[in-house]
């Protein structure tokens, strides 16, 4: 059963769980400047493409709700540096542009509305954005589910759930809606190095949820293709090219080839908001380079010599030949993507 929450506003203040805690500790943050939830979203306190979308939307908000701005124009100018501040906390995943730019665009929609007024559109429009994702998800979990067979082996990498949302999940919402419509499934979770979102967050919210799952590391998914029967895998989406081209999680592009050599297909999940259109091809997305640290260290622990050189990307790039087929709200798109990603996006 589902006990727990991701990020929600109330008057004021953001609340998140942080996820750095899990699965030891279940500690909420609160936060009331825009600055301390960019802050939030870079250190990963909450993570995933739509929740980190949530999160700037409710940024945003924050920022609208404490300005003391005289005038439209003074507020929109303390937005656009809120909007850019935020957007800079995790460049790679599209959602959190996506979300910023459509409070912009809404208070610019309407400004000849009053200060407060305008205030009101910001956190409205910041609250529609986080209770329509639910609604999404729980479409694409739909959607999916008509993916997987009644009896399933599944292998999902990093975190994908209700934790990357705001609620229900993506590619863990596929797989809780067949669980939930009745299919036998079992899933492999990769680890997910190196900050372990599979070990420490899919298999603490597959515990909750009641669905079978065993762990495994990174490097084990082509043993495990070949030692079991794998009827497909699912991975989320932090930003989809306009090619097909996915980034996701570091480690992605490992698992698409050893689906590919194996035979197993390969399904990637995400809200219709991480598609990119306008970004052709997966080489000009931008991959978000994190702290040398996360590798060095399990923890508190160094695992690694004094001075090491480490390379840290957190993402990587599939490319769309690898990938089976997108799951969206909005339905699934097959090859060739450019001309499928469109029609879906106009459906």
């Amino acid at each position: 059963m589902k006990d727990y929450f991701t990020i929600k506003w109330a008057d004021g203040i953001v609340e998140m769980l942080d996820q750095r805690l899990l699965p030891q500790q279940e500690v909420y943050r609160s936060y009331n400047h825009y600055i301390e939830v960019a802050q939030a979203i870079r250190d990963m306190v909450i993570r995933g493409a739509p929740a980190i979308g949530a999160a700037a939307g409710f940024g945003m908000a924050l920022a609208a709700y404490y300005s003391e701005a005289a005038t439209p124009d003074t507020l929109m100018r303390e937005l656009h540096i809120a909007a850019e501040i935020i957007n800079a906390a995790r460049p790679t995943a599209v959602n959190v542009s996506w979300a910023v730019q459509r409070v912009i665009r809404d208070i610019e929609s309407h400004s000849d509305r009053g200060i407060e007024s305008l205030k009101n559109l910001v956190i409205k429009t910041a609250i529609d954005i986080a209770a329509e994702d639910v609604i999404v998800n729980k479409k694409i979990g739909r959607n999916g589910a008509e993916v997987v067979p009644e009896q399933a082996n599944i292998i999902h990498h990093c975190n994908t759930g209700a934790l990357a949302t705001v609620d229900y999940g993506t590619a863990l919402g596929v797989i809780r809606y067949a669980h939930e419509s009745g299919k036998h499934i079992h899933v492999f979770v990769d680890e997910t190095r190196p900050r372990l979102q599979g070990a420490r967050l899919t298999a603490w919210e597959l515990d909750r949820l009641g669905i079978p799952h065993t762990v495994i590391v990174d490097g084990a998914s082509g043993y495990v293709m070949r030692t079991h029967h794998i009827d497909l895998c699912l991975v989320g989406c932090d930003r989809i090219a306009a090619n097909g081209d996915v980034a996701n999680k570091i480690g992605t592009y490992n698992l698409a080839l050893a689906a590919h050599a194996h035979g197993v297909p390969f399904y990637s999940v995400g809200p219709t908001s991480t598609l990119d259109l306008n970004t052709q091809t997966g080489d000009d997305i931008p991959i978000e380079e994190r702290s040398a640290e996360e590798v060095t260290h399990v923890g508190t622990q160094q695992v690694t010599p004094d001075g090491v050189k480490v390379a840290n990307p957190a993402f990587d790039i599939t490319p769309a030949k690898y990938i089976t087929a997108i799951i969206t709200e909005k339905g699934i798109a097959s090859p060739p993507y450019r001309e499928n990603l469109v029609r879906l996006l106009g459906s």
